[in-house]
């Protein structure tokens, strides 16, 4: 009787095209496009600004060297441009060129520039919108690192010329050596997105069905048929919970699917792009044995607790649209949350986090996108789960037998 009732609000949901589509194919689309296509767009951009050249005004004299390391392009020994020089033009006011955009960044210098080390300092100002990303990416970054290897070059020749090498500049050199785990270096910055997206689509898969199997019926007038047939009150919850929880972990599988796919496709397409850039921007999903195991367990308890609250709150709707205002703000329990874990690494990842419903499971994802994860935290963000599931459930239950809440409508 169980498996009938959920078969039949499992068919009622199959034959909504569009819920198909939001199960199947957004999944599948939408997880490449933020976890692969947004670090390539970003990393196409940044190195376009890098082979781009961008106008910069002047107000002074600059020294002949230092203009001729700002123009100059770098090559490869092939012949492709690394990094373009800047097109440097007069302005009277650095200020105003720059905020009407007729340059991206301005140099001012009340003096003359040293041309030598040790002869004498100066000073030299740089205009530029330091909010902007296109800025900061674009000629204000191409001329700080001009101007830092101008100067590194005026002293490295003043040492030369006091019988001194460049090495005396760095009597201790730093090398750093990333500690991660190889999983975590994968992961990047964007991993965060993973257990937001994850839990997302759970929520949006459970939500076809959980709706149309209690307000969609309240609405239609099937709900009171089925009540007064021949099965228990417990049967009805048990199987429209059935039936949501499958919905959402369809919508979970093609979403773990569409988040190896793309660490796939990132491992080819990355290749050729920075690699600290890549390793930044990451967001890749790549999972053993153990983390697999781990990720299905803690998907599965998301699926049910998800698919117990859905019902449990729909039930109480008076149609359809209403049950939607209902369940609109649990999309922001998600995001919310999820939105904090990309400072995950400030947290003080005690047991209590992972005994917080939802919470603890999304934490509980991102450090299986680290391989970090315990069991022991693993099974509490499970067991936490489990047991609001049950609670939510038996609330579920008390509603089917009040008359004044199943025939609200």
């Amino acid at each position: 009787m169980l498996w009938k009732i959920a078969r039949r609000d499992l068919l009622s949901t199959i034959r909504d095209r569009r819920t198909l589509t939001s199960t199947i194919l957004i999944p599948l689309l939408l997880i490449p496009l933020f976890t692969l296509g947004l670090p390539l767009l970003l990393g196409k951009l940044i190195g376009g600004q890098a082979e781009a050249r961008q106008k910069v005004g002047v107000v002074g004299t600059l020294p002949a060297g230092l203009r001729d390391a700002l123009t100059r392009d770098e090559k490869t020994p092939d012949g492709k441009t690394l990094r373009a020089g800047v097109e440097l033009v007069n302005v009277t006011d650095p200020l105003k060129a720059v905020q009407s955009g007729e340059v991206d960044a301005a140099l001012k210098t009340a003096r003359a520039l040293p041309a030598r080390a040790g002869d004498s300092t100066g000073e030299l100002e740089l205009y530029a919108k330091l909010s902007n990303l296109k800025a900061q990416t674009g000629a204000y970054a191409k001329v700080q690192a001009t101007v830092e290897a101008y100067n590194k070059t005026l002293t490295v020749e003043r040492l030369k010329s006091l019988g001194l090498s460049a090495a005396a500049l760095t009597p201790i050199s730093v090398t750093s050596v990333d500690a991660s785990p190889p999983q975590e270096q994968k992961s990047g910055q964007l991993g965060f997105l993973i257990p937001m997206l994850m839990l997302q689509f759970i929520l949006s898969g459970a939500m076809a069905t959980a709706l149309d199997a209690t307000a969609g019926e309240k609405e239609r007038g099937t709900l009171e048929s089925l009540l007064v047939s021949p099965v228990r009150r417990s049967e009805v919850v048990a199987g429209k919970l059935l039936s949501t929880t499958l919905t959402a972990l369809v919508t979970a599988t093609f979403s773990l699917i569409g988040f190896l796919l793309a660490g796939l496709a990132s491992s080819v397409l990355m290749r050729g792009m920075n690699q600290e850039f890549t390793q930044a921007m990451g967001g890749q999903l790549t999972l053993t044995a153990g983390g697999l195991i781990a990720m299905i367990g803690i998907v599965l308890s998301v699926a049910l607790l998800i698919s117990a609250i859905l019902i449990a709150l729909c039930i109480y709707a008076r149609s359809y649209k209403e049950a939607q205002t209902y369940v609109t703000p649990l999309s922001l329990l998600i995001v919310l949350p999820a939105v904090t874990l990309q400072f995950s690494d400030f947290l003080k990842k005690g047991d209590a986090l992972y005994a917080v419903p939802l919470f603890g499971s999304m934490i509980g994802i991102l450090d299986i996108v680290k391989g970090t994860l315990t069991p022991g935290h693993a099974l509490t963000a499970i067991a936490v789960n489990l047991v609001g599931t049950l609670l939510l459930a038996l609330l579920a239950l008390r509603s089917f037998g009040r008359e004044e809440v199943i025939f609200r409508n």
